[in-house]
């Protein structure tokens, strides 16, 4: 019998060496797992690849009830590419093409690496069609890693329910996830895409060497090129219609879109989303349109860049219990412009205009608004000065409250004419610019876990002489700067 997903010499499983496929990332392997996905159907279900480098210039069609599997017994690691590797070469420049991978009803695809070897890093980037496409009900995607994908996982071009999708490692550089046409349950698990599932690989070919002239190392060099790319190109997570889609453990990370919930002509989904973040990008979260009785709610989430709703949408939008991270270009954390209700509760703002522009940290423009139980703190500077707006309801705002928030330095302003009810807030009003002239550099350096020495070579960037042993007020008078002016300097542009 097959034991631990590994065949034996019975007929529980159709082992593709058996169907001639060699596994040497040279010879076209495509046809001899065809013929054992086939097979598989009436011998146990399983179709096993051993370990070994399968080159496929096709693509792979997985019958109904049969699984694709590898030797990775869990999550492989590009690093290590010691299992069952499948090197893609189909549809290369055709987006259009047949996906590398088609799931009939309930076929499944586990424990194997995917790398497609001819992808060129940003700006040449090759388009491909999917990696994996969903054609029916219960289809799971477990335990599978994939290096340079330019689409992942499609589960939205045909009806589909059920879907199961977990432990999948990889870096996408158009869209990571499409979810549509599901009319029953789908659910993600622990889906994490990040750029180092391509910087970081034992394959060949690797990412490109810097050139001789460039000022940091490899993976600087990697960065400058992915990161930007990324956040021009990458959508995380493309939901459409699902009919409860429970996301749980994902993670995107340098997208243009983290979360994209919309109408891609099957009607709004509606999602749960837990202990998930899009990190670092123009938008964690942007809802066009969710189902208007249920919408989308988030809990024990992060972002690190904005949660936009727009004007179509009129669905709720919930986040509960999250955090609110900002870089330096972080202008508003919460924008909405759709008439639907949004909720924010116990949530943490750390901070918000950093380029100081004087926008607000929530802005609305329509819809309801219940604000409770909130905190808006300035970690990142220290300080509560200036003044900063941390509510901000104009032009077509219908009607909300504020209750139990805590405030700093901070402002709510109405500027439209819907009703707005405040209880129980509390607006801080203490300065700490003067207990914070007269600690030393290195000690605010500790305490904002920043490097001392990267502090001193930014101030000298800016004309300013500093050394660690000396105060910051002193280092302010020493520029002609307030304490406040110096914190802002520094805190932008780290």
């Amino acid at each position: 019998m097959a034991v631990a997903g590994v065949c034996s010499a019975s007929l529980d499983c159709a082992n593709v060496v058996d169907y001639g496929a060699r596994g040497d990332g040279r010879a076209d392997d495509t046809p001899a797992v065809q013929k054992a996905l086939d097979d598989a159907v009436n011998k146990g279900g399983i179709c096993f690849l051993p370990a070994g480098a399968y080159r496929l210039d096709g693509s792979l069609t997985v019958p109904a009830g049969v699984t694709l599997k590898g030797s990775y017994d869990g999550i492989p690691h590009p690093m290590h590419p010691v299992g069952t590797v499948l090197h893609m070469y189909g549809g290369k420049g055709n987006v259009d093409a047949t996906p590398a991978i088609v799931l009939e009803f309930n076929a499944s695809v586990r424990n194997v690496m995917i790398h497609y070897p001819e992808q060129q890093a940003p700006p040449a980037v090759v388009p491909y069609p999917w990696t994996i496409q969903i054609r029916g009900e219960m289809c799971q995607v477990v335990d599978v890693a994939m290096t340079n994908p330019y689409r992942a996982i499609d589960a939205g071009t045909y009806v589909n329910e059920l879907h199961f999708i977990r432990n999948v490692y990889a870096c996408p550089l158009n869209i990571g996830i499409y979810i549509d046409q599901c009319y029953d349950v789908g659910r993600l698990e622990n889906v994490h895409f990040n750029p180092n599932l391509w910087k970081r690989i034992g394959l060949e070919p690797k990412l490109p060497k810097p050139p001789a002239d460039f000022p940091g190392g490899e993976d600087g060099y990697w960065n400058s090129i992915l990161q930007p790319y990324l956040m021009e190109n990458l959508v995380g997570f493309k939901i459409g219609r699902s009919d409860w889609e429970y996301i749980s453990n994902c993670f995107v990370i340098f997208a243009k879109q983290g979360f994209l919930f919309d109408d891609f002509g099957h009607g709004g989904g509606n999602a749960l989303v837990t202990q998930s973040g899009s990190d670092v990008g123009p938008v964690a979260v942007q809802v066009n349109k969710v189902q208007r009785h249920a919408g989308v709610q988030f809990s024990n989430c992060q972002f690190m860049s904005t949660v936009k709703i727009g004007p179509e949408n009129s669905g709720p939008v919930k986040i509960s219990n999250s955090g609110f991270w900002v870089v330096k270009e972080t202008l508003e954390q919460v924008v909405n412009e759709g008439s639907g209700t949004v909720i924010l509760n116990a949530c943490h703002f750390s901070d918000w205009d950093i380029p100081g522009k004087g926008v607000p940290c929530i802005r609305a423009t329509n819809g309801r608004m219940i604000l409770s139980q909130c905190e808006f703190s300035r970690p990142r500077t220290g300080l509560i000065v200036p003044r900063k707006n941390a509510v901000l309801l104009e032009e077509d705002f219908i009607a909300g409250t504020v209750t139990g928030c805590l405030f700093h330095n901070d402002s709510i302003t109405n500027t439209s004419a819907g009703k707005l009810e405040e209880f129980a807030n509390v607006f801080e009003q203490v300065d700490r610019t003067v207990d914070l002239g007269r600690r030393t550099l290195r000690e605010l350096c500790t305490e904002y876990e920043v490097s001392v020495k990267d502090v001193v070579a930014l101030l000298k960037q800016h004309g300013v002489e500093a050394s660690p042993a000396l105060t910051f007020g002193a280092i302010a008078e020493g520029a002609g700067l307030s304490v406040a002016e110096l914190f802002a300097l520094v805190s932008s542009n780290l």
